[in-house]
């Protein structure tokens, strides 16, 4: 028996519904001109969305577009590779966001999400791309920041929550909550029942399948 591509993208999409919601919330703060925004869904799928290469010209895109500051921050960046001749190291786009971020911390509050961060591989690279993320997180809170909010999902893997563990302030466990399983618990359901080819499948089969996604998915 073999999982069609819409029960295998389930994980992924429960990861996703938790923090769209969030960037939601938010989204209604930045139109209101009360906060800034930058967000980004690393995606196991694709190696364009996999590395702090990846992560660091998102964030950087995103509050230069509602920040003519932030955009001139930018701009500099840009003359000093010779106007895009030259590729930024990833150490020239951290200081770059780093210098945007602190501007923006004097004008309100400034929030930066990150889903998904157990879909960033850990390779045998050196260094791996998820250590590289987590290192940059690392360097962002130790800014210390009063005004900089950062939102990480993440399913709990060991390497992730022995780094993020000690710098955050307030986390929020889901793959405990009997709700929460609940809810993923119908809706891998919903698509058992309405996905032609596993509609065939015997009841055992449908429900074995039920029970492991809302087992593996960790409340996530």
């Amino acid at each position: 028996m073999v999982c069609p591509p819409s029960i295998c993208s389930v994980l992924q999409y429960l990861h996703r519904q938790l923090s769209s919601s969030i960037i939601q919330d938010i989204m209604a703060l930045r139109g209101a001109g009360k906060a800034s925004l930058a967000y980004f869904y690393f995606d196991f799928r694709d190696i364009h969305k996999q590395k702090l290469h990846n992560l660091l010209p998102s964030l950087l895109v995103q509050f230069s577009a509602r920040s003519d500051p932030c955009c001139d921050i930018l701009s500099q960046l840009h003359s000093a590779h010779d106007r895009g001749e030259q590729q930024p190291s990833d150490r020239a786009m951290v200081e770059c966001l780093k210098e945007m971020l602190i501007l923006l911390d004097a004008q309100g509050p400034t929030y930066i999400i990150l889903d998904a961060l157990d879909e960033c591989p850990k390779t045998s690279t050196i260094p791996p791309p998820r250590e590289e993320v987590l290192e940059f997180v690392d360097e962002l809170v130790g800014l210390q920041l009063p005004n900089l909010h950062i939102c990480v999902t993440s399913r709990p893997e060991p390497d992730i929550q022995a780094v993020l563990g000690p710098l955050t302030a307030h986390p929020v466990s889901l793959h405990d909550e009997s709700g929460q399983q609940e809810d993923i618990a119908n809706y891998v359901t919903s698509i058992v029942d309405s996905d032609r080819r596993t509609r065939r499948w015997r009841k055992e089969d449908k429900d074995l399948v039920i029970k492991t996604l809302t087992e593996k998915a960790d409340g996530m």
